[in-house]
């Protein structure tokens, strides 16, 4: 699926031949999706191995004072940079190989590890967090890691570790991320040994200061099936090469001590053994590095949450107004334990996601999806209720306080740090259009074939039959299924009463998602408000299963601190009400009316409506 436009048939194409076509391992939220609560994934709570806890341990007791003595977040928000001494000390931490290999340099961290660096990163610095995450979760280590080849590895993951910057090279300014229309173009020379790159590139995050460079570019189509198919490439790029050039450094609302920016490429001559896997691989390397690195940014929101949470509980506790603390007015209470609540379903996630991935057992691509959809749309409302709950307090700047005597708390820098996580990595938009397709993937298996329009009238009669017999099992299995679990009890009469809910909504949603594809087919990728509706739904569940699964493991070991069943108890409820609402919506919507007036309004028959302004 892809956004809507003249070039989306050829964008689709080109994204889909890209996709992982196959689901090696089981996948928890796929299954989901298709009417299935798969409890032995998650159930009992993956919990990370002591030994690997105590590597964790052992380096965040050494990032944190660091953290504390020589990185001060206002100062990097004021003056828009991250001192050179807080890099140099960073990378003597081994903060630029937490994923890189021992054997190459590298710390080797399990990426639970990883994650919990980044959520801790995340409650006091966004730009040290960004600086970090984009150079290994999206940058060169990554794909090195996944990709390259031996020689590859060798030649750069030892400097990537020790602390060379690197980047990751895909948006352009007039095209974003569209595959089909993008402009930057390596073309081969001295009979293929070498590449002349030329392009530009826009919002390469560590662009303006990297040292290598994994840069997106076109290489010649080839021809597929008789038709031509564009070739997307990934190049190893450094900086001392002629014709590299930054031309301009980003500036943002938020996150202002972060590099971003414009980085141009002008006959850039890149040797064939710079090509990462292969020609015509790096969209899909880009996709799966991508699925791989996500999770960093809900580790990263994890973080700011608890942050928001911490400060919010001082402050409700000290703050008098009409003769009683504010966090004993019930308007007030029910923001912060919504919060707490949020704060513990979204840690679950990327707890839960996280140590999944490290088991590599379960296709981690719609699990990383939805943590990063939810977990940054969950912190966004729960960093918009810390400035309300903080009051003129959270709209002044830390600076501003620290001035006239009170504590330098950065609400107001946390909110402008964090509106980019929506957007960052794959907007929410995107998000939900990437989820809704892979969830439709196992839909799509059994009747591709039928879909086709250049399949054949035999073919399409043999795979009819072959879907027929298919959803002649499951489809009456989404409405007859047993939902009155009886092994729920073994999780206690509060969780056991959720997971019969989950049980039951993923068959209600297997059953719309069945019911939207038939009703729509080709058409059913333009209509993004439903595929949203779905992927919500579908995101609350995972993270209801999260929690109590999370909540679960934290009781047996102490059975007498309830205090996580609370927790997900509340979350689970809330999120209820939320799917209730979201499924009731699939039918009963203004999503007609809606289109239709914003093209009144493009068309300019609405302008009257602007008048009275500058």
């Amino acid at each position: 699926m892809t956004l809507l436009g003249k070039s989306a048939p050829e964008a689709l194409e080109v994204t889909e031949a890209a996709r992982e076509a196959t689901w090696q391992y089981p996948s928890f939220v796929a299954d989901l999706f298709m009417g299935r609560l798969r409890t032995d994934l998650i159930f009992p709570f993956p919990e990370q191995d002591e030994s690997d806890r105590r590597i964790g341990d052992e380096f965040l007791a050494r990032l944190e004072p660091f953290l504390k003595e020589h990185v001060d977040p206002d100062e990097i928000d004021r003056t828009g940079q991250l001192p050179a001494r807080v890099i140099e000390g960073l990378a003597r931490l081994g903060c630029f190989g937490m994923k890189i290999p021992k054997a190459y340099g590298g710390l080797g961290l399990s990426l639970t590890n990883y994650n919990r660096v980044i959520t801790l990163l995340g409650s006091y610095c966004g730009s040290t967090t960004v600086w970090l995450s984009a150079h290994q979760s999206i940058g060169a280590p990554q794909p090195l890691v996944l990709f390259g080849t031996e020689e590859q590895k060798q030649r750069y993951l030892p400097r990537l570790a020790q602390g060379t910057i690197s980047a990751f090279a895909l948006t352009e300014p007039g095209v974003g991320s569209d595959p089909a229309n993008m402009l930057t173009t390596a073309t081969p020379v001295e009979g293929g040994e070498w590449y002349l790159l030329n392009g530009e590139k826009l919002w390469c995050t560590n662009g303006p200061v990297a040292e290598v460079v994994v840069v997106m570019a076109r290489t010649p189509s080839v021809k597929v099936g008789g038709k031509e198919r564009k070739q997307i490439t990934a190049l190893l790029v450094e900086r001392s090469m002629p014709g590299f050039e930054v031309v301009h450094r980003c500036d943002f609302m938020g996150l202002k001590g972060i590099q971003n920016g414009v980085l141009r490429f002008t006959n850039v001559r890149v040797p064939k053994a710079n090509i990462i896997w292969g020609l015509g691989l790096g969209l899909k390397l880009a996709l799966i590095t991508l699925n791989a690195g996500r999770i960093a940014i809900p580790a990263g929101c994890v973080g700011t949450a608890k942050r928001c949470l911490a400060i919010c509980r001082r402050w409700a506790k000290e703050r008098k107004q009409w003769g009683s603390p504010i966090g004993k007015h019930e308007a007030i209470a029910s923001k912060i334990g919504e919060m707490a609540a949020t704060t513990f379903a979204m840690d679950a996630m990327v707890g839960l996601s996280s140590a999944l991935a490290d088991r590599k057992t379960v296709d981690m691509r719609l699990e990383a999806a939805m943590a990063k959809l939810f977990c940054s749309e969950a912190c966004w409302r729960i960093v918009d209720d810390a400035v309300q709950i903080r009051g003129g307090r959270g709209y002044e700047t830390a600076h501003s306080l620290r001035a006239r005597g009170e504590p330098a708390i950065p609400v107001e820098r946390i909110m402008r740090d964090a509106r980019i996580n929506l957007i960052i990595e794959g907007t929410s938009q995107i998000m939900r259009l990437f989820i809704a397709r892979e969830a439709l993937d196992a839909h799509m298996r059994i009747v591709g074939q039928l879909l086709d329009p250049h399949q054949s009238v035999p073919g399409k009669l043999k795979a009819a039959l072959a879907a027929g017999g298919r959803y002649a099992v499951w489809y009456p299995q989404q409405w007859l299924a047993w939902t009155w679990w009886p092994r729920a009890e073994r999780f206690g009469p509060r969780l056991a009463g959720h997971l019969r809910f989950i049980e039951r909504a993923s068959h209600r949603l297997a059953r719309a998602l069945f019911h939207s594809a038939m009703r729509y087919q080709t058409r059913l990728a333009n209509r993004q408000q439903l595929l949203g509706r779905l992927v919500d739904t579908g995101s609350d569940l995972f993270a209801m299963a999260a929690a109590c699964a999370k909540a679960h493991a934290m009781i047996r070991l102490q059975p007498s601190e309830q205090s996580p069943v609370e927790l997900a108890d509340l979350f689970c409820r809330l999120a209820r009400r939320r799917i209730s609402r979201t499924m009731e919506q699939l039918n009963d919507n203004e999503d007609r009316q809606s289109f239709r007036i914003a093209q009144d309004v493009l068309e300019g028959r609405i302008d009257w409506l602007e008048e009275g302004i500058l």
